[in-house]
């Protein structure tokens, strides 16, 4: 319903205006999109006009009607029209591949569908925004409108929805980012690279040590490796064959070709390689958070979410085919045990199985698809079987968390490798004396600290607990003569390891609450004469919950149970 809402509204667009170039319209998880090239530069001001068309065409109750064409005739339709984008998309349909239009009254889109039977089933449809988008997002192609909207069965379902997208707005991780000044992404450096403030550098650094303390505890080595390596390092992991467009040019060092890593992989098996392994030594768990830089077309770059530099915290997993299934369930075990120490509950696994195109025997594969089943039919996690979904070099599970407002997204991921251990001729020596080839897992269960912290960000509104806010409590003195006992209440929860800051500033105390609740400081110490003569402090949250008097023991006896109630 949301494509076919797609071609109505780029049907009421042509129709509305002259001279309109189509490029693609699909759905979103919220609504949908279609780029445009047109000459009128549209704005929210032409949405209500473009909305009257829309629901004329609805009340048409036009049907959806589907046809093959061959190419030739695919291109001279095109042509005729004008539709010089379409003809480009039309070049992506393999020879041999259907190539299908759909009709819509007097509205034509190369499109494989599926389509509702006719418009009269689209119910209710808003347009949001509209934004620039480059054509197949390279910033030196043309720069198209991508006109945004939603669709729904009811108008109760679509007041849910624009509260959902209104919420949404109120946590994106960019407006928020800049508010609380967390990170940047600055210009004259380059896109895609961020910048991580103070208090966005301390969050990572709590999520950094968290995830260390219990990748030590869960019998994991942490590692670091070169940020360069060999152009014949890639040519083995097949990196340079299929990935190359993804990578940064090489640089030329004592007449050699290095490139800089997309990913950590390779380096981890050259460690492996370092040594004669024996049965006895494995499983070898091997962790790192590795940066690494991948090139992303400028027109997909998205705050956190999609950068060109990032660090993955990645871990592999090098074992026999007797142990694969044990380490795979405490792989998902240990996953589902870290996001929910971030507040993620809610997770649905997705199982990708082999593809048509596959390296590794089909034993293989069937073990290896059979012990990530069994995972997470042990952890009781809801899951679905994404048929032939897997990488050609194995299967794999999918870890997708829901965040406070319902949005699903991808974290964790347990790849089996079929391809590097072969590539690299990885070998173990068994029981019987021969050499064997070891399993080799990939994993993540955060993907990269930059994406994740985005995520974090829009899942808490900014508002982090307690013990990831970078600033967890502000001491406001009402006057200049608390200015002493204050900075001695700051000594003592400092010697406790809080992060306290103590408001210097000479301003009336409600305009630093009001300062501190839009910091989304998790708690706030007012102290007056009474506080400072008593030895106490008046409590108050982020939120205004007036929390009373108490003693600075009793305060901080009080932040060290809420820091214990993580996961």
């Amino acid at each position: 319903m949301r494509h076919s809402s797609a071609h109505v509204m780029a049907a009421a667009v042509c129709r509305l205006f002259n001279d309109v170039k189509l490029d693609i319209g699909p759905a979103t998880d919220d609504g949908f999109y279609y780029d445009f090239d047109l000459p009128k530069r549209l704005a929210p001001e032409d949405f209500p006009a473009i909305e009257q068309e829309i629901n004329r065409i609805i009340s048409e109750n036009l049907p959806f009607e589907r046809f093959i064409v061959s190419r030739e005739e695919a291109v001279k339709m095109l042509e005729e029209k004008n539709q010089t984008y379409k003809l480009e998309r039309l070049k992506d349909i393999p020879e041999g591949e259907e190539i299908s239009f759909y009709r819509c009254g007097d509205f034509l889109d190369l499109c494989r569908g599926p389509h509702v039977d006719k418009t009269g089933d689209i119910k209710a449809v808003k347009l949001v925004s509209v934004a620039g988008s480059y054509f197949r997002g390279i910033e030196t192609n043309p720069m198209l409108q991508r006109l945004y909207g939603i669709a729904a069965q009811s108008k109760q379902e679509m007041d849910e929805i624009l509260k959902r997208i209104e919420e949404a707005a109120k946590r994106d991780h960019r407006k928020l980012g800049k508010e609380l000044d967390l990170f940047s992404i600055e210009e004259d450096v380059g896109p895609g690279l961020v910048h991580w403030h103070p208090k966005g550098a301390r969050i990572r650094s709590l999520i950094e040590d968290f995830w260390r303390r219990e990748h030590f505890r869960a019998g994991y080595e942490i590692m670091y490796t070169p940020h360069i390596g060999r152009a014949h390092l890639w040519e083995t992991s097949g990196h340079l064959e299929f990935y190359k467009e993804n990578m940064y040019s090489p640089m030329d060092i004592d007449g050699n070709d290095y490139y800089v890593k997309p990913m950590n992989c390779p380096f981890h098996i050259q460690i492996y390689k370092s040594h004669l392994r024996s049965y006895r030594d494995l499983p070898l768990r091997w962790a790192e958070l590795g940066t690494v830089y991948r090139y992303e077309k400028s027109g997909v770059l998205h705050g956190l979410l999609r950068v060109r530099g990032f660090t993955q915290d990645d871990a592999h997993i090098f074992c026999t085919p007797e142990k694969i299934q044990d380490e795979v369930k405490e792989t998902v075990r240990f996953g589902l045990k870290i996001l929910r120490a971030f507040g993620f509950t809610d997770v649905n696994a997705y199982l990708a199985t082999k593809p048509a195109k596959a390296v590794g025997e089909d034993s293989r594969w069937e073990q290896a698809t059979l012990s990530l089943e069994e995972a997470l039919k042990a952890e009781n996690i809801s899951y679905t079987i994404d048929k032939g979904g897997g990488a050609f070099y194995g299967p794999k599970i999918d870890l997708k968390i829901k965040d406070a407002i319902g949005r699903e997204w991808q974290l964790g991921t347990i790849q089996f490798d079929f391809n590097l251990p072969e590539g690299f001729n990885l070998t173990y020596i068994g029981e019987d004396g021969k050499e064997h080839r070891p399993y080799m897992v990939h994993r993540a269960l955060l993907g990269s600290l930059e994406r994740f912290f985005g995520i974090l960000i829009e899942h808490y509104g900014g508002a982090f607990p307690l013990w990831l806010a970078p600033e967890q409590v502000r001491i406001l003195p009402i006057t200049e003569h608390q200015m002493s006992y204050g900075e001695s209440v700051m000594k003592t929860l400092a010697e406790r390891d809080f992060r306290v800051t103590l408001d210097r500033k000479s301003e009336k105390v409600g305009a630093k609450i009001r300062r501190t609740r839009a910091e989304k400081v998790p708690y706030m110490l007012i102290v007056g004469g009474k506080e400072a003569e008593a030895g106490t402090v008046s409590v108050r949250t982020r939120t205004d919950t007036d929390m009373g008097v108490m003693t600075v023991d009793a305060f901080v006896g009080m932040l060290e149970k809420e820091n214990m109630s993580r996961g």
